[in-house]
Order: C-alpha cells, then sequence, then structure tokens
C-alpha cells in the first residue's frame, strides 16, 4: 500500500530526522510528518540559530577589547541587530534545507500536516494549522500531505515547547520567549531574565554583551541550578563582573505591562519584593513537552508531567508506539534525542546489543561568556550518594595557551571514586568548554580510570592540557600550579 510503512516518525527535529535516517538505513521504509519546518526547534529556532547570535556577540566582545591584543581599530564599533538577526536567520533556513536534501537522499517520505494517532498502527494527517517553512529551493519530490498512513512503529517525537508560569504567560511583544528574544526588532536597552539555565544565561549573556542592562532572576541558590556549584559560583563572578546583575533564592510573583515596558515583582528569600522595570522580559523557566492533540489519551499512552513514559529504548506502554527527545523527558539535549532515536529505531529492528541510554554520561553545554560545560556527578551528588571521591582543579590562568588567548579564566574540575579510579563526573568553565567536555565523555564511556588519563598524552600548547592537569591534581600530582 502506498500510505503504508514500517516506521512513521512524527517530528522532525534532531530525534526526528535521526530516526528516519536510520531507519532508512536499515532497510526500512520511512515517513516523517512535520507541521511546519524541518530540523524542529534546534535548527530553526534553538541551538543553531542561538550560537549564531552569541558568535555575533563573540566577535564584538573581542573588537571591543581589540587593544589587549596590541590592534587598533577605527571607528565606532557598534552591533547592526538587523544584520545579526539576520545571519541568524539564514544560517536556520541552511540547517533546514540540509535535512530536507538528507530526507531526500535517504530516501524518506516527507508528510506535512499535523499527526494524530488513531490506532496503534495508524495515523491520520491533518492541515496543519501553522505555517509551513519550506526548504529552499523546489519541493522535494518524496513530499506528501493530508490522509490516513499506517505503520507496524510509530515514532512520536514532537519536541517541547516554552513552559508558561500562570499570570507571567508570554505575549510576544513585552514578555518573550526564546523565539521572540532571538530576533528582536530592536535592541532593549534594559532586559529581564526569568531562569538561569541554559536557555536564560544564553541570552542574558548575549544580550549583555550587545550592551544591553541585564538582570537574571533565579528561583534557586545557585546560577545554573543544574550545575557543579562550584562551577557555578565561578561562572556567576564573570557574569558579575561583565555588569549582569544576578538575583538568586527570588522568584517573580507578578508582572505589570506598561505601553512599552514591564515591572516584575521580585520576591526575595526573605520575603522582601523588589520592583524592577525593564522593557522587555524573557521567560526561561524550563520547557514541556509537546503531548497534546495527539491521541495519545485516547490510545492510553502513559504520560508523567507533561512527557510520554517510556523504557530504555524509547517503548510506550502502548505496543508499536514510541517516543523519543524531548517528548519523552529529561535531559531536553539534542544530542540526548538523536542517540535515544538510534537506540529505539536499532532495537526496532532486532539489532543485537542494542543497550539503553545512560544518562550520567550525557553531557550538557551552556554558550554563554564563559562557556560551561559538565558530564556525569556534581561533587555535591557524588557525596550524597555516600561515594568516597578525589577531586582535582586547574584554573585556565596557570594554562599557557588560555593566557596567550586572552581567556585565562576559567576552570577545570574532576571527581573521581577514590577506590576504583573512576571518573565519575568532569565540570569546565572558560573558553572552548563545550568543545574540550567530550574527551572526558569518550573516557567515562570507555570506563577510563585516572591512570589512563594521566598516561595519556595531550598536545601543547592547548587549552585541553588543563583536563589532564585536573586529572594528576586530584591525585596530588599536577606539574603546571
Amino acid at each position: 500500500m502506498a500510505n503504508s510503512y514500517d516506521v512513521i516518525v512524527i517530528g522532525s527535529g534532531p530525534g526526528g530526522y535521526i530516526a528516519a535516517i536510520r531507519a532508512a538505513q536499515l532497510g526500512l521504509k520511512v515517513a516523517v510528518v512535520e507541521r511546519e519546518h524541518l530540523a524542529g526547534i534546534c535548527s530553526n529556532w534553538g541551538c543553531i540559530p542561538t550560537k549564531a547570535l552569541l558568535r555575533s556577540a563573540e566577535v564584538l566582545h573581542l573588537a571591543e577589547h581589540a587593544k589587549n591584543y596590541g590592534l587598533t581599530l577605527e571607528g565606532k564599533i557598534s552591533p547592526d541587530l538587523q544584520a545579526i538577526v539576520k545571519r541568524s536567520r539564514g544560517i536556520a533556513e541552511r540547517m533546514n534545507g540540509g535535512v530536507a536534501f538528507l530526507m531526500k537522499k535517504n530516501k524518506v517520505d516527507v508528510i506535512w500536516g499535523e499527526a494524530k494517532l488513531t490506532k496503534a498502527n495508524e495515523i491520520v494527517v491533518a492541515k496543519t494549522t501553522k505555517a509551513i517553512v519550506q526548504p529552499q529551493g523546489p519541493i522535494p519530490k518524496n513530499t506528501l500531505g493530508e490522509g490516513t498512513y499506517t505503520a507496524k512503529h510509530i515514532i512520536v517525537a514532537t519536541g517541547a515547547r516554552p513552559r508558561a508560569l500562570p499570570g507571567i504567560e508570554p505575549d510576544g511583544k513585552l514578555i518573550w520567549t526564546y523565539f521572540e528574544a532571538m530576533k528582536p526588532e530592536e535592541m532593549p536597552k534594559s532586559l529581564l531574565v526569568m531562569g538561569s539555565g541554559a536557555i536564560g544565561i544564553e541570552f542574558a549573556s548575549f544580550y549583555r554583551t550587545m550592551g544591553v542592562d541585564v538582570t537574571v532572576v533565579e528561583v534557586m541558590s545557585q546560577v545554573m541550578p543544574v550545575e557543579d556549584a562550584e562551577i557555578s559560583a565561578f561562572a556567576k563572578k564573570q557574569f558579575d563582573k561583565q555588569g549582569m546583575k544576578i538575583i538568586l533564592d527570588a522568584k517573580v510573583t507578578k508582572v505589570e505591562k506598561s505601553a512599552n515596558s514591564v515591572t516584575a515583582h521580585v520576591e526575595k528569600k526573605d520575603g522582601s519584593v523588589e520592583k524592577i522595570t525593564a522593557d522587555r522580559m524573557i521567560s526561561a523557566v524550563g520547557v514541556q513537552g509537546n503531548i497534546e492533540n495527539l491521541g495519545l489519551e485516547a490510545l492510553g499512552v502513559k504520560t508523567d508531567r507533561g512527557c510520554i513514559v517510556i523504557d530504555g529504548y524509547g517503548k510506550t506502554n502502548v505496543p508499536g508506539v514510541y517516543a523519543i527527545g524531548d517528548v519523552a523527558g529529561p535531559p531536553m539535549l539534542a544530542h540526548k534525542a538523536e542517540h535515544e532515536a538510534v537506540i529505539c529505531v536499532e532495537k526496532i529492528a532486532g539489532l543485537p546489543n542494542v543497550h539503553p541510554m545512560d544518562k550520567l554520561k550525557i553531557p550538557g553545554c551552556t554558550y554563554c561568556n564563559p562557556q560551561v560545560a559538565s558530564v556525569g556527578l556534581t561533587e555535591a551528588r557524588a557525596k550524597a550518594e555516600g561515594r568516597d571521591i578525589r577531586v582535582g582543579r586547574f584554573p585556565f590562568v596557570a594554562n599557557g595557551k588560555a593566557i596567550a588567548l586572552g581567556e585565562d579564566q576559567g576552570l577545570v574540575k574532576t571527581i573521581f571514586d577514590k577506590k576504583t579510579g573512576e571518573l565519575l563526573g568532569a565540570h569546565l568553565v572558560g573558553a572552548e568548554v563545550t568543545e574540550l567536555i567530550q574527551g572526558f565523555v569518550v573516557a567515562m564511556n570507555l570506563e577510563t580510570t585516572e591512570e589512563d588519563l594521566m598516561h595519556t598524552i595531550f598536545p601543547h600548547p592547548t587549552i585541553s592540557e588543563t583536563l589532564k592537569e585536573s586529572v594528576l591534581d586530584a591525585y596530588g600530582r599536577a606539574l603546571n600550579a
């Protein structure tokens, strides 16, 4: 049957399109349903275009500090907001087109519309309520539309959306989500960011570098609450130096709107309330899974706290129905979704030696200035689990390459099991640590011990040498500090 498949994937974000490609590689007949834009939120509104914005901010920062590198730049250096946004959106379009090419290359059918599960092996695709963003160039020949489709296996990969707090809902004008924050019509003079997770602190970093007066309100006792406390404290000091105002142990309880500004009532730990007025406000209090209007309730698919419940292979409690990525719960990261997709599809295809994902070995990266990256247990969690640990630290200020780059404010922290030498966690803050963290991720995945890392030769001069020095420090053997 023309509308019958082995696998149908609902959603074409990082989890969805990777699932479709891997299934096609394994010889399965595959289709992916998309209601708006190929490549999902990550490539269109999240991971990639935000990094384009942050790159512009980084270049601006370097230009403003050119004298530190012995350079003189003539004339006033100022950001061109429209050009910055245009560059970011152009990169998003390029990613969108890239996924369209991959769908065509792998002979994956693309069904445009909104899917609803009517049976465990059947979906009905209706006309989308969204404005479809077609890839650049001609529409691929493998494009389908509304109708009924069947598949032996249906994978839900519908992602997530910004979570809104009651009474402080984003309105698209004064209170933004990351959608509006990514393409402002004009640069605000002041900005209040509610939430200091990855999304909140990245936008706070971008706008502060652009010269905006930024205040961040965080309900927890540390900025970037999921990170190791020592790394968080180090990062906060750098944010403070940049002129960013961070209020911890506080929450926004009420927002008053005027014609072109908002006034937030910020309740602090001691019960006092501070009123903060800003031109714009970003709500960055997390995301929630897109589980609505998919027919999940009628089929009896189990959900919990806005996400679909799955086992280690993406299976739901209903045979033939699977879920991956953000809609299947935290950590809500693109690389987690991609890996989850491969596990799910390979299990469906019956490949041997398919293992569930170890979530402790999923790295987290925040692309603020300075960057923050981590994997595994924090020091506090390791102690809470009763682990007898060794902790190593090495500062960028003692690394030759970091000094040469003018990026000597950073720290690498490693946590080992004292008895076995197992690497339990690694936490980094500083220049390019989002690229460096993968060294520790590979080490953990290979069950590397401290001895293996100590006997690994790191190139000189590189910032990566801080990784080895941190390991050495955990055992009282640091050579350059």
